[in-house]
């Protein structure tokens, strides 16, 4: 065995970059530690400028040929790379779950399952994509979707394959060049990526996965004069700093941000399905940007919500994310663990009373907390914890309950119960959102819009969205005949 690879659970991975078809190896590397246990995985290359410029050389040295290649191909490739993620669905969930501490039973039976679908879902609709022509003054308008060169596509640790594909799925079948660079808390996936995809004949140089820190080797990648499209998953501070680098070549940006989204509970609710979908933004220990963490509760029912979710959030179990009987696994950094414990104190120090929760487990664990008489200019309520950690306030009224749904600097989504189609009409209409869920929770389609409002992010993804930001969309205009022939 390589001195290179580690194993995970009997899955042996690559630990360096893979760039240009090959594997590339750092002088220096850094720790990837399990949030299951503290336990060092292994330890990973970490790349610097030096990568960062290999990477995207050979991705635009493969440009050409890929962008070339006919439709019909790229999305044979791309059903190819489903095939092998398909195949290869128990270790991918036992290598994330192990690096990420996500639950491992998520991993196998959505998450994995969902890069595969990744992938599938934009080779078809690529062959699918299309602009019906018009007509102008008899002239005949043609859209078409150019590919638009080198990508680089930086993603987050909290679901690592799933919302890397997301990206690389549409970039590749678009006729992009992609340089992958995941998160380095969570960097093992993208690796097995890079096999998964090279197996399955994508040529060289298409897909390259560079691993290191932001500060390392972000900034090179993400100020290249020959990068034409940047994807970004991640923190509001990180997006501003790529966004300044992006700014000297004009490098167009899709950024995606972090949420403090709300979730209204109206007194004609269905209170039952309203406390069981609340309790599920602690899903993957409240490390997802989607989360509805604020909830909002007319005042007529909150008590009774409040028993109810207290009653149903004391079912939960904590532990091992790798044991089926497990709701809840860790957060995946101790920085991470410290800046929710450090949000939670300063809001009970500053008069929030944590009905349930409100301290560490052992561990990297947090437990399950509500916090309630919490202020709308608080800093728990206007800042994105990302852990396990809800509030509650209560509203009077539609308008009082927009006023305050609306009322921080975000605008990734809400959810909004009520048993009045009328009431839902008025209210989502006025909520600032990228997506608004009515009596349901995280129901996603690939081809709808994805993206956020306010802070929360810039552009949408998803469908031909997707496509409108991975090409150079053009439009071909043509006289009325009169060809002549001068041959």
């Amino acid at each position: 065995m390589s001195e290179h690879t580690i194993t995970v659970a009997g899955v042996a991975i690559d630990t360096r970059h893979w760039i240009g078809g090959e594997r590339v190896a750092s002088t220096q590397t850094f720790p990837d530690v399990s949030p299951i246990d503290g336990s060092t995985i292994g330890d990973i290359c970490r790349g610097t400028a030096m990568e960062a410029a290999a990477a995207v050389a050979a991705a635009k040295a493969a440009f050409p040929a890929w962008a070339a290649t006919p439709r019909a191909e790229r999305a044979r490739i791309l059903h190819a790379i489903a095939d092998g993620v398909e195949k290869r669905i128990e270790e991918l969930a036992i290598v994330e779950t192990t690096d990420n501490g996500a639950l491992l039973r998520s991993h196998r039976r959505g998450v994995m399952p969902r890069v595969a679908h990744n992938f599938r879902f934009f080779a078809d609709w690529l062959l699918s994509l299309e602009h019906e022509d018009f007509e102008t003054r008899g002239h005949t308008n043609h859209v078409s979707w150019d590919p638009a060169g080198p990508c680089v596509l930086i993603t987050p640790w909290n679901a690592p394959l799933m919302l890397a594909t997301w990206k690389v799925a549409p970039a590749l079948a678009a006729g992009d060049t992609v340089v992958l660079k995941p998160a380095e808390w969570s960097p093992l996936t993208a690796s097995l990526l890079a096999d998964i995809a090279a197996e399955a004949g994508l040529p060289a140089g298409v897909l390259n996965v560079v691993q290191g820190y932001g500060s390392e080797i972000g900034d090179a990648l993400t100020s290249h004069p020959d990068v034409r499209r940047i994807s970004f998953t991640g923190s509001v501070p990180t997006a501003k700093r790529i966004a300044e680098s992006a700014a000297a070549n004009l490098t167009p940006l899709s950024l995606e941000l972090g949420g403090k989204s709300p979730l209204l509970v109206f007194a004609d609710a269905d209170l039952d399905l309203a406390v069981d979908l609340a309790v599920e933004q602690y899903d993957n220990a409240g490390q997802v940007c989607l989360a509805g963490t604020r909830l909002l509760v007319e005042e007529a029912v909150a008590e009774e919500f409040t028993r109810r979710f207290v009653q149903k959030a004391s079912t939960l179990k904590q532990g091992d994310p790798r044991d089926e009987a497990i709701d809840i696994g860790p957060n995946i950094h101790p920085r991470q663990l410290e800046k929710i414990d450090g949000f939670v104190q300063r809001a009970v120090a500053a008069g929030a009373r944590a009905v349930i929760g409100g301290q560490r487990g052992d561990g990297q664990y947090y437990a399950p907390t509500l916090l309630t008489d919490v202020a709308q200019d608080s800093e728990i309520v206007q800042e994105e914890v990302f852990g396990p950690v809800l509030t509650l306030q209560t509203f009077t009224d539609e308008e009082e309950a927009v006023r305050l749904a609306n009322g921080t600097r975000f605008g990734l989504a809400a959810t909004v119960f009520t048993g009045d189609p009328d009431r839902a009409e008025r209210v989502t209409a006025r909520l600032v959102a990228g997506t608004v869920w009515v009596n349901c929770f995280f129901v996603r389609d690939l081809q709808a819009p994805f993206g956020g409002s306010r802070l929360s992010g810039v552009g949408r993804e998803g469908g031909t969205w997707s496509f409108d930001f991975y090409c150079d969309v053009k439009n071909t205009v043509t006289a009325p005949s009169g060809w002549r022939n001068h041959g």
